[in-house]
């Protein structure tokens, strides 16, 4: 169950820095038009929002990544509970707010993680 919670936790963190490149370099292109649902007006209204929120998403995933580098089992453990609980977060209240589909692609893989981290000890 360790080694799967390392994976898991390392798909995440991998996740939130492609979520941080659509939302802070994609926002407007095409990939980001189609990942997002948007017309290309909408995503020039929005874009200074949306990296914002891309540099949030790369915070999570530095974290998550902190959390495999430390040697400390503890640490590391707490880390890895503390930032995928941030994301399990922001997963149910982007799923409840702005996209059910937030719930499936960020929150499930989340709490996936945070169960494997959880039970692996």
């Amino acid at each position: 169950m360790h080694y799967l919670g390392l994976i898991l936790v390392a798909l995440v963190a991998v996740e939130h820095v492609y979520i941080l490149v659509l939302e802070m370099f994609l926002w407007t292109r095409p990939r980001g038009l189609k990942a997002f649902g948007m017309s290309k007006a909408q995503a020039e209204a929005t874009r200074v929002l949306a990296a914002n929120q891309g540099l949030y998403n790369g915070f999570l995933a530095a974290g998550l990544f902190w959390s495999l580098l430390v040697a400390d089992a503890g640490f590391a453990t707490a880390l890895k509970l503390f930032f995928l609980g941030c994301v399990v977060i922001a997963g149910l209240y982007g799923g409840l707010t702005a996209s059910r589909r937030i719930l499936l692609i960020q929150a499930f893989p989340a709490a996936l993680a945070f169960l494997a981290v959880l039970i692996a000890g």
